[in-house]
């Protein structure tokens, strides 16, 4: 299977939930960052200032800026309608639905991605899939370090001390950055990173249209799994008429077996995904490269940020 391509065997690699660093930096910059001719920049110069940070602070030999290709796919909605329905802006039968985003918003993306072709950045989608299922695929090949940057709570299942995969979370902000390692997640809700997809599942998620398990919230399902071990433990316990359990906490989840038996597969990112072959080693552009980014910089108004970003990477 084809990979990006780490600059060494022990050099660390970032990868970017591209959708959520971009969404962040257009709240976090204010619109009135323009460009010469007058249009909105401030989630492309947010989304510069927030890569610039993210390599000159953790320092990356890699980095690859992973694509939401569709954002919601079919074969989830096909198991979970609800999943992700209340951002649907239109649906568009047969192909990806448009999901509720600023006007704004949605006329700077084409130019973060032309920025970061032109920086020659590594950029990696994959049909049908959302970028949380490449990172996963990415974050799963086991041949080096890696920091997965996201405010995605989903992602932190993806945690795994054993292959040196962090996740940096930028829910709280640029300037408070959280590195998740296995004692973080389990000291913040009580299980394994390797148990985070079973107890989100449980616990719902209202952002992306999860319903979970009624009457079950983190404290519940986090106690059930140190129980138990795992969903499919706590479901045949469940099952169990001569188990522990309390007839309560039964009920629920004999209420909750159809979503159950499709959630684990929605929740769960996709780690085995064929995809393309990609250098994702950071460089410094070729004189070619400045050209065309000079010109950006100009029609854009990228100033500081591009500059910024240009003098963080390597020589």
């Amino acid at each position: 299977m084809p990979q990006p391509t780490p600059a060494s065997a022990t050099g660390r690699t970032m990868l970017l939930d591209s959708a959520s660093l971009y969404f962040r930096a257009f709240y976090g910059v204010p619109d009135t960052v323009r460009s010469p001719e007058g249009e909105p920049v401030n989630a492309v110069r947010g989304f510069l200032d927030i890569i610039a940070r993210l390599i000159g602070e953790f320092g990356p030999d890699s980095l690859v800026a992973c694509w939401d290709d569709d954002w919601r796919p079919r074969w989830r909605v096909d198991l979970i309608p609800s999943y992700k329905a209340h951002r649907v802006a239109r649906e568009v039968p047969g192909g990806v639905d448009v999901e509720e985003t600023p006007e704004a918003l949605v006329q700077q993306v084409p130019v973060i991605r032309e920025v970061l072709e032109a920086l020659g950045l590594a950029i990696v989608g994959a049909a049908q899939h959302e970028a949380d299922d490449v990172i996963g695929t990415l974050a799963s090949r086991g041949d080096g370090p890696v920091d997965v940057v996201t405010g995605d709570r989903d992602l932190f299942q993806l945690v795994d001390d054993a292959h040196d995969v962090r996740v940096i979370y930028t829910a709280r902000g640029m300037s408070n950055l959280e590195v998740l390692t296995d004692a973080v997640v389990s000291g913040k809700y009580g299980v394994r990173p390797d148990q985070y997809a079973d107890f989100a599942a449980m616990r719902g998620d209202t952002s992306d249209g999860l319903p979970g398990v009624g009457g079950v919230g983190e404290k519940t399902a986090a106690a059930l799994l140190a129980e138990y071990d795992s969903l499919d433990g706590i479901r045949a316990a469940a099952a169990d008429d001569s188990s522990p359990m309390k007839p309560g906490v039964r009920a629920r989840f004999a209420a909750a077996t159809d979503y159950l038996d499709v959630a684990p597969r929605v929740v769960e990112v996709v780690r085995d995904l064929d995809l393309p072959d990609v250098d994702a080693r950071l460089r410094r552009p070729s004189a070619k490269q400045r050209e065309t980014l000079d010109a950006l910089a100009a029609r854009w108004g990228l100033g500081g940020s591009l500059d910024r970003l240009l003098a963080a990477l390597p020589d």
